[in-house]
């Protein structure tokens, strides 16, 4: 018999990212559209003289600074290959097989991923009517077995958002040994002042753990660095299943530099929320469902037609990311970008 990989793997899901078309506006991927800040390319070409050289293995200046800009001790704090690969971390960190990672559905799609990967046993809850988390019924959806509970605030692809009043009954409400883990990779385009700031949570709660990224708000997808704040037992856990070097120099350095021109960074991600109104404004009018957004993108529940927008999306050359039988996720752009999707959105409703 040939060697053969893990059976259960074949019924793994594979992660799905947004397309690039030549020739097209890419709208898929919930990339920040401009580049890198000069100060931060300038940061990057100087590190490339240094590439032959293993990167920090402990990321350990990187992790020092978001500690003092988080307020938390550094103990607390873990930096990983992107929020995603730190999802990985954290259920392999927190589960032995057979134990239970509870999130809602349709959310990020790593989450079932990952939970696979670590032979736990992925358990999801349904959206609400308004396309949010039903913390209610996941919280009755707990389970002895349940080690790890994903929140997505804002929700990708959905952009809704749990408010303060609900989310800490949700946290009251879980056992004290069930790691509930925000995952805010989108935090920064929040405008809402009742979406709370999960690491206020990390700090006054024993159970509570966020994830963040530089991929989005700090432009730097490319180069992949997130990180986690935490339970300081739970951040050891997460560094000692690490792989290590993953985040690499220049990912270190372009994060370092982006901590320094945040105040710049941050004016974008105003720009981009001020189209984001627009768009969702001028789909209202156009006669789309969308529900309220807080992240960098908006999403179109059109169920069965959304295959059928995406395909008409592209042949306006326009990449928007579709969700088979769910809906459909745009991500906001500059204006001009914009407008050629909000020309292709209203003829599909002209001839649909």
């Amino acid at each position: 018999m040939p060697v053969q990989p893990r059976a259960d793997l074949h019924s793994l899901p594979s992660y799905v990212a947004g397309k690039t078309v030549p020739g097209a506006v890419k709208l898929s991927s919930n990339e920040t559209p401009g580049g890198p800040l000069p100060s931060v390319a300038k940061a990057i070409a100087e590190a490339t003289a240094d590439i032959n050289r293993y990167p920090d293995i402990s990321v350990g200046k990187l992790a020092r600074r978001l500690a003092e800009k988080l307020s938390l001790p550094s103990e607390q704090v873990s930096v990983g290959c992107g929020s995603v690969a730190l999802c990985q971390q954290l259920v392999q960190a927190m589960c032995a097989p057979g134990d239970e990672v509870l999130f809602a559905w349709r959310s990020f799609e790593s989450y079932p991923i990952v939970s696979q990967i670590a032979s736990a046993v992925p358990v999801t809850v349904p959206l609400d009517a308004g396309h949010r988390h039903d913390l209610t019924a996941m919280a009755a959806a707990v389970t002895p077995k349940t080690r790890v509970v994903f929140v997505c605030n804002p929700n990708n692809p959905t952009g809704t958002a749990v408010r303060r009043e609900e989310l800490e009954r949700f946290l009251d409400a879980v056992p004290s040994n069930v790691l509930v883990v925000l995952d805010e990779a989108y935090r920064e385009f929040v405008t809402d002042a009742d979406v709370p700031d999960g690491m206020d949570y990390v700090r006054g709660r024993d159970n509570v753990a966020v994830l963040r990224t530089f991929s989005k708000a700090y432009g730097l997808a490319g180069l992949r660095v997130g990180y986690f704040a935490g339970p300081a037992a739970v951040a050891e856990a997460v560094r000692k299943v690490y792989v290590p070097f993953s985040v690499n120099t220049l990912a270190q350095i372009a994060a370092m530099a982006s901590l320094d021109a945040e105040d710049e960074l941050f004016a974008r991600c105003r720009t981009l929320v001020t189209e984001r109104d627009r768009v969702r404004t001028e789909l209202i009018e156009a006669g789309y469902e969308v529900p309220e957004t807080q992240a960098n993108f908006v999403w179109l529940p059109l169920g069965e037609r959304a295959m059928d927008f995406a395909e008409h999306a592209l042949a306006n050359k326009v990449v928007v990311r579709a969700f088979a039988g769910d809906g459909v996720r745009v991500t906001i752009s500059h204006p001009e970008e914009n407008d050629l999707f909000l020309h292709a959105a209203r003829s599909y409703r002209r001839t649909s």
